[in-house]
Formats: C-alpha cells, sequence, structure tokens
C-alpha cells in the first residue's frame, strides 16, 4: 500500500531502538514504511557513558579511563553485532539500512545529537524500551525528544499492526500547532483513502468554542473532497482522546507537538506523554514549521 505524499517522500528514517521487544516494533513499522517510500533507514542504539543517572554538567567529566573506554568499546561492538539483524533483514526487503551507535550522557541527548547531524524526515520510536530507553515516553525523554525534534516523530505501541491507516485520528484544540497536524491528518487521509475523524476537547464553558472548531474543520475537509467525522470531547483531554480513538478504532493519532492553554491544555505538559503512553495505536507527533 502506499503512503501520503509526506511520507512517500521520506528520504531519510532516524529509528531509535534499545533492542527490547517494545522497540522491535517501531524498527518493523520503519522497515515497513522505508520499503514503500523508497527511504534510508539509519538505526540508532544510544550507549549511555553513566547509564545510572542522567549528568547536568557532562563537560566538566575528567578524562574517561582505559578500562572504561575498552568497556565501552565493548559495549558498542555487542550492540552492532546485535544490530547487524536487523540491516539483514532490511536488505532482504530491499531497503537500506545502517547502523549508528552514539554514546552520550542520556538517551534523549543520543536521539537529538543524531537527529541534528542526519537531519532525518522523520523519526520512529517504539513507546517504551529497557535499560538506557525504560523513561521513554514515561517521563523525560519523550518530552525532550519531541519537543526539540526538528522533524515529526512517530512513535509506535506495543504489537502495532502493520501501516495500514484506514482510520486516522487528530485531536485539534484550535491552536497553530493542530493546524500543522490537520494539514498532515488531511494528506494522510486523502492518500490512504481513509475515514478521518477530528476531536477537539474542552469544559462546559468553551463548548460553542470547540464546536465552532469542528464546524470549520468540517468546512475545510469538505472543500478538499473529505468527509469529516468531528467529536466534542469532555473530561480529562489525555483520558478523553485515548477512549475516543479506542471507540473509533483509529489506526493513527496524530498530534501537534503542542497546545494552547484557552481550550483544556490540550497537548500542554504531560497530556502528550499521556496520550503517546496509554494509545492504543500509533502517534504521529506534528512539528509546526
Amino acid at each position: 500500500m502506499p503512503f501520503s505524499s509526506t511520507i512517500a517522500q521520506l528520504g531519510k528514517l532516524l529509528v531509535c531502538t534499545d533492542d527490547s521487544p517494545e522497540s522491535q516494533g517501531a524498527v518493523t513499522l520503519a522497515l515497513d514504511l522505508a520499503r514503500a517510500a523508497g527511504s534510508q533507514v539509519y538505526l540508532l542504539q544510544v550507549l549511555t557513558l553513566v547509564p545510572s543517572y542522567e549528568l547536568h554538567s557532562p563537560d566538566l567529566l575528567p578524562p574517561m579511563p582505559r578500562l572504561d573506554q575498552e568497556l565501552m568499546a565493548a559495549r558498542e561492538a555487542a550492540v552492532r553485532h546485535n544490530l547487524e539483524a536487523w540491516k539483514t533483514r532490511a536488505g532482504e526487503q530491499g531497503v537500506a539500512l545502517e547502523v549508528l551507535v552514539r554514546a552520550a550522557v542520556s538517551p534523549y541527548a543520543g536521539i537529538l545529537e543524531e537527529a541534528e547531524s542526519l537531519q532525518p524526515d522523520l523519526i520512529v520510536m517504539g513507546r517504551h524500551g529497557a535499560t538506557g530507553l525504560t523513561r521513554l515516553l514515561m517521563g523525560s525523554v519523550t518530552a525532550r525528544v519531541i519537543g526539540h525534534s526538528p522533524v515529526n516523530v512517530l512513535v509506535v505501541p506495543p504489537g502495532a499492526a502493520r501501516p495500514a491507516f484506514k482510520k486516522v485520528f487528530l485531536a485539534h484544540d484550535g491552536s497553530q500547532y493542530s493546524a500543522a497536524a490537520w494539514e498532515e491528518a488531511l494528506r494522510l487521509a486523502a492518500y490512504f483513502g481513509a475515514a478521518l475523524i477530528a476531536a477537539t476537547v474542552a469544559p462546559d464553558k468553551e463548548a460553542d468554542e470547540a464546536l465552532e472548531i469542528t464546524r470549520t474543520l468540517r468546512a475545510r475537509a469538505e472543500q478538499r473532497g473529505l468527509t469529516l467525522d468531528t467529536m466534542v470531547l469532555r473530561g480529562r483531554p489525555d483520558e478523553a482522546i485515548v477512549s475516543a480513538a479506542r471507540f473509533k478504532e483509529a489506526d493513527l493519532i496524530v498530534l501537534g507537538s503542542h497546545g494552547r492553554t484557552g481550550l483544556a491544555r490540550l497537548l500542554v505538559g504531560s497530556v502528550a506523554e499521556r496520550v503517546i503512553g496509554q494509545a492504543p495505536c500509533p502517534v504521529l507527533v506534528v512539528k509546526k514549521k
């Protein structure tokens, strides 16, 4: 199955793994995307220099003792050996894959450093990880990667189905960040022939505003020949979004990277992480250009 015009133009995918079962689903999905789009895959695993904690002033570190250097070299060799299996699998699928191993003081620092160097078109990550990525999507790692990434981030939960996006679910709060997510959701729906669902979350006092947002989105969808199913949700934003996505059996949730304070603080602070952490399907976090 082909992918959207945006997906189909992906030249480079940066895929983050820690070789855990949870992260393997992200690699599998990324290979599917790359095969359809003709993308180059860069498979990254970060080795933490000090795995027990994150250093606030890494520049103050003394030179690494020789024994530690030898240990790090051995760790890197072992990681590269394990990742070569993915390179072989990718080659069998006609996908070009390059193995990357980066040493950093923390997982998110290594991911962001690699993203800055590589300039990928999309970052693909698993929802949970072991060892160095344990906190992925449960604490600061996800917030920092998504918050500082210059490109969209696709987050894949364990056991996610192969990418056949038949129902695209957009969470919209009227912000400029949600506007960027809306454009991406439109492209995805048009290319896949997918059902498009747009939801807003608002307390009672802002119900009229939420209804106006959905009416505007519906009109814009109709202008592009698309039918839009709209929902105004109540309750805590992350719970409402996840519950609605489950009810609609969404294949993909599309979110803006930030929200605004006026409408239930959608996607501000921990809300985005909670949505991603509980989502039953992959979540595409769209960055405002």
